[in-house]
């Protein structure tokens, strides 16, 4: 460790354990023996009369010590939450099963409550191999259990170097036993700090890496700044606590972040002085899990709350909110009651129980106007009830009138609405009486704000890239927009035009989606009908080959409006929609019949969510759905990128609502959320101008991404700024060092531009000739930018050699080549193995064989990269299938990482033994190979035993100059050759 960083953990831990901190330094706690020790204390002291002062046995540890150590973080998470907030272990002795409380998380600053720090912690993987021991850093322990871990950097390396640094640890298996009950990292470099929950290594994304604001938005990133504001006691506690969610559809623990915090505490503080107010986070920055923790923990932190209620609309996405709440709550503490009638919703007010419910605004509407009747027992004790609202949507869920109303029956409630988009003065409501106009007058004040221009800026969410194409003459007649030949040039956009957008380039199951918006029914019905006939090839509007080759059963799409028995044409619709529900049916082998179409509809929301391991595969994915208004609102889908609308501009509130259905976090490529509008283009460019100045606080317009001619003259400077370094790709390998870290930030540029180019519906290849470039130039570049930053990386632990920011982490985004990415072959090698092991809607052998020959078709993909790595991952897959239980519960990645480091082993100790060679002086050449050689060859020469060798072996090579040469010619022609393609 560089004097600097020892010099950053000692300054932090002086600052954990002192002043007001209750954090105690542990120097003596270094080994995982010591770190049981500890925890085997905490837990007998905690326990004493259950014990009966006599101390556990070691058969009785070791039964604590299996059910401690988790096969994931995300089942230590789910231990963690424990019962009614107190987590136990349970042993039997004698006739008795003693009930050992592990820790109270009621217990914050006090109670059974233990808070200590250790550091340069040895850390061995789950084979306890020595030779692969790590130090880690500082890790924060609660009651003798490592909660929080900290790996610290200098300020020559990037924060991101900590990042890296623990996925490789992860991927080697060192966080097993006790280290697997890790909640949080965080990670920095002493000027810049992060923190993201735990993960496998294959889930962790740095787009979901976050820094740390005040309740003022203002960044905290000097370590022990950060260490003062969300490391101290009780702070630390809540945040793995109180600020943690469980999400059992996606199976991952996630930690809030800032403002999500924030908000809940200033909810709270209002709540304890009986005021109401809303909270303004715009759209897509992580709502309902805000107001789901918000929701739970005034009920928990509030004793005079007696009930907290969730009060969503019927329409449009329910469901979803719904689903989510129930996913949120199946490893809680707290009973999420939803209410699907009325009388279930009298019931559950007043049953004397304190408990979260979620309902609907229309049900609580029909119970005080129509079924609750005035003197009955059940009228006269939930009028009286202490509750608290909580309102999702509260711009449209709630009208003034319907407030007014519930307000002047709950005499004693609490309201707090939650939207991305209140209602201002400017678009208020229409003026009705004495009612409120805005969402101020409604709620109250404004208890917290978080913009969309600051989400931006925080990367919370992505920035807006909007193209406005159509008709530009304002006496346009807007029946053309009904005119088929426009719906096929909208088509043509969407299908031959929008490759980038839907990300095709990343191969299958791994690229995007999109909606299609327009203004009634009857035009949605005649795009799907429209479409259908373009994928049959029964129209002139042809799919291109280019995109049939990428996806040959692109567009995979389907429809969702609102059907109605009280709509005029409602049978014509119900028909239409049968047609629709049939197709659906035959493509994903379902059964949806339009009587029940809030099944599909939720179907729908889950296939374009992709939030279960079962949507990752091609096979279970649409790509594009057509909707006049559902899914324009509340709906989350990450892996979304495009909205396309063919209708006339919308309020402004509308607009934010519907482009924030693209700007959800999702991977490396996706850049930003993509708006492609169809009509009436200068409306519609004046229209979302005065949308993002009115809901980012007076904005300038920062959201949106540059125009295409903007981006065009980026991209040619880019160019001729590269050329102007190095005319050829080849002349990179000529230049200085700092020529080449000038090349680096150079092509990066490059790619930025050129990527953000491709994302436009005008971009065409055959353009690239007017900049005197190619896609295969690119690519040509590319390699070399690889070779260069493996040029620029220091010797030591695989950092880069930071002397300023240029090389910090980053991913190449234009390539153009289809891809198959290894991480998502072992997602999707986890989903099977989690989907076998909960059984999930009856997961047969038949479904389990399609799923390993669809992932074995990706491998042999995968394959004409890095065959070796391919020839491993077949090997993997063969396993899993002739012994399944083997593997159930299991971290595929770890098992994988484990192969692939026993086989290098193994030809390293070949090549060490053939050679008499020192196996870490071999070791350490071979994973830092560059050039053809290894780093350390005068080592390796210097440190052969020359005269062993000789002694030893028939026919030895003579002289020692000639074993020499011979030896580092095997080691690049052979050891590496066999190697190589599994150290990348």
């Amino acid at each position: 460790m560089a004097e600097l960083e020892a010099v950053i953990e000692k300054r932090l831990i002086e600052q954990l354990c002192t002043g007001e901190s209750q954090w105690t330094y542990r120097p003596d706690i270094r080994t995982e023996a010591q770190l049981w020790d500890n925890f085997k204390y905490i837990l007998e002291q905690n326990n004493k009369a259950k014990l009966n002062d006599e101390p556990l046995s070691d058969s009785e540890f070791a039964k604590i010590k299996n059910d401690l150590s988790h096969a994931s973080f995300y089942d230590a998470a789910k231990w963690l939450v424990g019962e009614n907030g107190k987590v136990y272990v349970h042993v039997q002795r004698g006739n008795d099963v003693l009930h050992l409380l592990v820790m109270n998380n009621e217990h914050v600053a006090g109670g059974t409550s233990v808070y200590e720090v250790i550091n340069q912690y040895q850390a061995f993987g789950a084979d306890d191999e020595e030779t692969r021991d790590r130090r880690f850093d500082v890790t924060l322990l609660i009651n003798g259990i490592p909660m929080i871990h900290i790996e610290l950097k200098n300020k020559n390396h990037s924060y991101m170097d900590g990042f890296r640094q623990i996925k490789k640890y992860i991927s080697e298996g060192k966080f097993h036993g006790i280290y697997s009950n890790i909640q949080m990292f965080v990670v920095s470099n002493g000027v810049d700090t992060k923190y993201f929950s735990a993960a496998r290594d294959t889930e962790l994304n740095k787009k979901f890496i976050t820094g740390w604001i005040d309740e003022n938005n203002v960044p905290v990133c000097e370590y022990l700044d950060f260490a003062n504001s969300v490391l101290k006691i009780p702070e630390a506690h809540e945040m793995v606590t109180k600020y943690t969610v469980l999400d059992n559809d996606k199976q991952k623990l996630l930690i809030l972040r800032p403002y999500q915090i924030h908000a809940i505490r200033a909810m709270r503080n209002a709540s304890k002085k009986g005021i109401s107010g809303f909270i303004w986070h715009t759209t897509g920055s992580g709502k309902t899990m805000t107001s789901y923790k918000a929701t739970r923990n005034l009920l928990m932190d509030i004793p005079s709350i007696e009930k907290t209620i969730f009060l969503i609309d019927r329409k449009d996405l329910d469901m979803q909110t719904k689903m989510a709440f129930q996913s949120y709550a199946d490893n809680d503490t707290i009973d999420v009651d939803d209410t699907e009638y009325v009388d279930t919703l009298i019931k559950k007010l007043s049953d004397g129980n304190r408990q979260m419910i979620v309902t609907t605004r229309q049900k609580m509407q029909t119970m005080v106007n129509k079924r609750l009747k005035e003197g009955t027992k059940e009228y006269e004790r939930i009028k009286k009830l202490k509750v608290a609202f909580v309102v999702d949507e509260c711009h449209r869920a709630v009208t003034p009138e319907t407030k007014r109303i519930l307000e002047r029956f709950f005499v004693n409630s609490l309201w707090y609405g939650f939207t991305g988009t209140p209602i201002f003065k400017e678009n208020g409501y229409e003026r009705k009486g004495d009612l409120p106009q805005t969402t101020e007058e409604l709620y109250g004040k404004l208890l917290h704000s978080y913009t969309i221009k600051e989400a931006i800026h925080d990367e919370a969410v992505l920035g807006f890239m909007v193209e406005t194409l159509g008709h530009k003459d304002k006496d346009t007649d807007e029946s053309v927009y009904e005119d088929k030949k426009h719906m096929r040039s909208v088509l043509d956009v969407i299908l031959n035009q929008s490759y980038t957008k839907f990300g095709m380039e990343k191969g299958k199951g791994r690229s995007y989606e999109a909606i299609l918006t327009v203004k009634s029914i009857a035009i949605a019905q005649k795009y799907y009908d429209l479409l259908n006939e373009i994928k049959q090839e029964n129209d002139e509007l042809k799919i291109c080959e280019k995109v049939k080759k990428a996806l040959p059963d692109f567009p995979k799409f389907a429809i969702t409006y609102s059907v109605s028995e009280n709509e005029e044409a409602s049978k014509v619709n119900q028909d239409k929609m049968q047609k629709s529900l049939d197709d659906y049916n035959q493509m994903f082998g379902t059964s949806y019949k339009v009587e029940g179409i809030s099944a599909y509809n939720a179907n729908l929301n889950d296939r374009l969510a992709r939030k279960e391991k079962r949507y990752l595969e091609r096979s279970q994915q649409l790509d594009i759905v057509i909707v006049v208004n559902r899914l324009l609102t509340g709906f989350d889908a990450p892996c979304l990128s495009t909205i396309f609308i063919d209708r006339q501009p919308m309020k402004p509130q509308e607009i934010i609502q519907a482009f924030s259905r693209t700007n959800r976090l999702f991977d490396d490529t996706k850049q930003y959320g993509q708006v492609v509008t169809f009509q009436s283009p200068d409306e519609f460019k004046e229209a979302i101008d005065c949308a993002l100045r009115m809901y980012s606080l007076g904005g300038d317009g920062e959201t949106l991404a540059e125009d295409f001619e903007d981006v065009k003259k980026s991209f040619s400077i880019s160019i001729r700024a590269i050329h102007g370094l190095a005319r050829k790709p080849e002349d990179i390998a000529l230049l200085s060092k700092k020529q080449k870290k000038s090349f680096v930030k150079l092509f990066r540029d490059l790619d930025h531009d050129f990527a953000h180019l491709k994302a436009f519906s005008s971009y065409d290849d055959k353009m690239l000739s007017d900049f005197e470039f190619s896609e295969d130039e690119y690519e040509d570049y590319a390699a070399m930018y690889k070779n260069v930053m493996e040029e620029l990386r220091k010797p030591d632990d695989d950092e880069i050699d930071v002397e300023d920011v240029v090389l910090d982490d980053y991913d190449l985004i234009a390539y153009n080549k289809l891809r198959i990415d290894f991480d998502y072959i072992m997602e999707l090698l986890q989903g099977v193995l989690e989907s076998i092991n909960q059984n999930k809607d009856g997961f047969t052998q038949s479904d389990f064989q399609a799923k390993i020959s669809e992932i074995r078709e990706m491998v042999d993909e995968f394959s004409k990269d890095n065959q070796k790595v391919g020839e491993m991952l077949h090997m993997l897959i063969t396993d899993i299938e002739n012994d399944r239980e083997k593997y159930l519960g299991q971290d595929v990645s770890v098992i994988f990482n484990k192969m692939r480091s026993d086989i290098i082993d193994k030809e390293i100790d070949n090549f060490t033994n053939k050679w008499f060679l020192n196996r870490e002086d071999v070791k350490f050449g071979a994973y830092h190979y560059k050039n053809g050689k290894p780093e350390n060859e005068s080592v390796l020469k210097e440190n052969a035993q020359y005269a062993e060798y000789r002694d030893t072996v028939e026919n030895p090579i003579s002289p020692k100059f000639k074993f020499n040469k011979t030896m580092i010619k095997e080691f690049s022609d052979d050891l590496m050759d066999k190697i190589f393609p599994l150290l990348k």
